[in-house]
């Protein structure tokens, strides 16, 4: 049997035009990203792979085999190094195993950029007819989105997106017949649908091309800033529910460092929506008109500066729900929650220690949110794999009252460099693992130290069991 990842984002040396921007300070918007595909083989055989790569609105694949992976153990291929693919190649991809995987796209700035933060988002197992992106911008707050949605049908399908904005009226865009596993892309600063700024959503349908059959199809979001080098990137998601977890919520944490929240409204009626943080603050509630967003910040309600927690956000009626955490170098996306598992598969893991001040090398720190039943010390680990999938160590946590928040790192391991070789290659993986029917949700922050500060992005941990 084979296992199918789809990658909605994958982009090499991606340049786009920057409408009004200055030539004098860099800026995310308008730099180059090469995508590296960082996967990890969490079946319990020897993984055959191979990537079917599709140029965006081709359905014919430039197929690449690549070398077997032992059961744990993760790896990258850096798609801009592969000489199949033409320069300045845009599209998308779709891995194929014999076992399951777990992928993580790093979206790599090129050096000329002035860029240091590698946008993250995560691969798909399957697709739906119905994706929502909780926030998309154009123009506004410094920043304009770039959003990619893929075709992961075995025949052409049919978008229609709506954009639906935090005030005024939705704008319909329709794309059709786009082929199998194809995707296109949506720069909304491009886009001349807008004759002005945008704040809001997007909905976004899938039909079989020519029909009002559902189709099936995944997306992803890049967040670019215009006036600066921020970056970051997340899913779309058709996972949504009345709550939704947030491992992170920070409020001016050492001084700088806040959290925020976009919550959409994935109904056709009117919703409540708050936000209540482990610190007791109940932010809401707030009603919310069919597809549109709102934004909550984490210093709102009450929070006090220097607050570092978790946070759930509870609603009338389904939502999705999105986080971000700004300031102090930071430009990070990760998807809420509506669930957690007792195993999670985390398939970009790093660690330095020699490297961490030269800025060259990064380190991950791991946020487990316990959404299920109180843990005993003990019950929870995280198990780290090097690229071989060798266990170097575990590190065993202690107790985790429900709602509550632990971190780990390979440091925790006495790990010194951690995903980094001497032969100069890569590759560092890991494992959560609660006891049967504990619900944990998981994000990674990888953080990369520049100058005297930091920047990081988030991906969200990989349930598999």
């Amino acid at each position: 049997m084979k296992n199918k990842l789809l990658c909605a984002l994958v982009v090499v040396m991606m340049v786009v035009a920057v409408f009004g921007a200055s030539p004098v300070k860099a800026a995310a918007y308008g730099a180059s990203f090469t995508t590296s595909i960082t996967y990890q083989n969490v079946g319990a055989d020897t993984a055959t792979v191979s990537l079917e790569f599709y140029a965006e609105g081709s359905g014919t694949p430039i197929i690449i085999a690549r070398p077997d992976l032992e059961p744990m153990a993760g790896t990258s291929i850096f798609v801009g190094s592969l000489g199949e693919l033409a320069p300045g190649f845009k599209g998308s991809a779709v891995m194929v195993s014999n076992q399951p995987l777990v992928a993580t796209l790093v979206q790599v700035p090129a050096p000329a950029s002035g860029v240091k933060v590698r946008p993250l988002s995560n691969g798909f197992t399957g697709g739906s007819d119905y994706i929502l992106v909780p926030t998309a911008l154009r123009n506004t707050f410094n920043a304009n989105t770039i959003i990619s949605v893929q075709n992961v049908d075995s025949v052409a399908a049919d978008f229609q997106l709506v954009f639906v904005p935090v005030s005024g009226s939705n704008i319909v865009v329709e794309t059709l017949d786009v082929p199998a596993y194809a995707t296109r892309y949506y720069d909304l600063a491009q886009m001349p649908v807008f004759t002005g700024p945008f704040n809001g959503s997007v909905q976004v349908f899938a039909f079989k091309a020519g029909t009002t059959n559902p189709g099936s199809a995944v997306a992803s979001a890049m967040e670019l800033r215009t006036n600066a080098t921020g970056a970051s990137a997340f899913e779309g998601t058709n996972d949504f529910a009345t709550t939704v977890y947030m491992p992170s919520a920070l409020c001016l944490f050492n001084g700088v460092q806040t959290s925020s929240y976009a919550v959409q409204n994935t109904t056709d009626a009117s919703v409540t929506v708050s936000v209540n943080y482990d610190s007791g603050v109940v932010d809401g509630p707030y009603t919310l008109a069919p597809g549109a967003k709102r934004s909550f910040n984490a210093c709102d309600g009450g929070n006090a500066a220097g607050y570092i927690g978790s946070a759930v956000i509870e609603a009338s009626g389904d939502v999705v729900a999105m986080g971000k955490v700004f300031g102090g170098g930071l430009s990070t996306a990760f998807l809420g929650f509506t669930s957690g598992a007792s195993k999670v598969a985390l398939p970009y893991v790093r660690w330095t220690t020699a490297h961490w001040y030269d800025g060259t090398r990064q380190r991950a720190f791991i946020a487990i949110q316990n959404v299920g039943a109180d843990l005993p010390a003990g019950a929870v680990t995280v198990k780290y794999y090097d690229k071989a999938g060798v266990l170097v160590g575990t590190d065993t946590l202690g107790a985790i009252p429900s709602g509550a928040k632990v971190n780990s790192n390979a440091g925790n391991i006495g790990a010194a460099e951690f995903g980094y070789y001497t032969d100069g290659t890569f590759g560092g993986s890991a494992i959560v693992e609660g006891p049967a029917g504990s619900a944990l949700a998981v994000i990674v922050r990888i953080q990369t130290r520049v100058g005297s500060t930091s920047v990081a992005e988030d991906y969200s941990g990989i349930a598999i069991q």
